[in-house]
């Protein structure tokens, strides 16, 4: 395939998984065996970053008008209740922390030996699963709403508590640690469980991605370039070619990404998360059905 071809398919498959419970890990490793493209080798992986980047950025730009209310009201909020640890902000910055340095131990650790198409599988299946029964048990108190005692008691991000805030960055750790498990399945199911609706857990996971993924494609993009990295490549070894295939997947990814979070915001009010449960369990059984013949 051309490569500027190449390099807006893979544009629209990361702008449309990175932040859509499906896991675009998973989807980027798809996409290399499906078009026989390494994008593990020294070009390529930087590459990925780049396009990561690109849909990272998207979400400062759609939610600058919440990012500036949050800034303005810092640290009481809007009524004057919070405090800088209790502050969006300030748990964002929290849940951040809980699952920096960890992940950062763990994939260090164990996190190369579990880069495959099995593990993959099996955390797109298993997370499937559990998204489907935690989006199922709060079902009912969502088509209650607000007022009605049930198992959601957090309606809006402003209402977070500081628990749901450590609780939520501590299962954003299992995405780093098993690729194919989605942070943003880990982080939205995490708050459903500890009793938010589903759109306050989808605004957080959002919010949380911001600092969590600039973190790790920042560090990623430095190993790269400055040669610590196992397939390092430096700014001086890319070709004219080369950077036109970057700025395509750069904004092909962005734009992408900018759509695929205003849609799902919009479907996740109405319709919940169980279409892309059955999904994820669906492409697990594919991806482990294609892994045991490789194998």
């Amino acid at each position: 395939m051309n490569d500027y071809l190449l390099s807006v398919v893979l544009g629209i498959v990361e702008g449309v998984t990175e932040f859509l419970p499906v896991s675009s890990t998973a989807h980027l490793r798809i996409s290399e065996a499906l078009f026989h493209v390494s994008l593990t080798s020294g070009y390529w992986k930087m590459y990925t970053i780049v396009i990561q980047l690109g849909a990272i950025l998207c979400l400062p730009v759609y939610f600058r008008q919440r990012i500036a209310k949050f800034i303005s009201t810092f640290p009481s909020g809007e009524d004057g209740t919070r405090t800088a640890l209790t502050h969006p902000l300030g748990l964002t910055a929290i849940a951040f922390l809980v699952t920096a340095l960890p992940a950062f131990l763990l994939t260090k650790i164990i996190g190369k030996h579990l880069e495959s198409l099995y593990i993959m599988g099996m955390s797109l299946l298993v997370g499937g699963i559990v998204m489907w029964i935690v989006d199922a048990m709060n079902s009912r108190s969502e088509a209650a709403g607000p007022g009605v005692s049930g198992r959601i008691r957090t309606w809006k991000m402003e209402a977070m508590s500081l628990g749901q805030a450590i609780w939520i960055g501590a299962c954003q750790i299992l995405s780093a640690v098993f690729p194919g498990t989605s942070r943003s399945m880990a982080t939205i199911a995490g708050g459903q469980v500890a009793g938010m609706s589903r759109a306050a857990a989808l605004e957080f996971s959002f919010f949380l991605s911001i600092p969590t993924m600039c973190a790790a494609t920042g560090y990623d993009l430095l190993k790269s370039l400055r040669g610590k990295d196992d397939n390092p490549i430096g700014v001086a070894q890319i070709d004219p070619h080369g950077w036109v295939v970057l700025a395509i997947g750069f904004i092909v990814s962005f734009i992408v990404a900018y759509g695929s979070v205003a849609w799902f915001m919009a479907w996740v009010r109405r319709r919940g998360f169980v279409p892309f449960a059955i999904y994820r369990i669906i492409v697990g059984a594919l991806v482990l059905a294609f892994a045991s013949r490789l194998g």
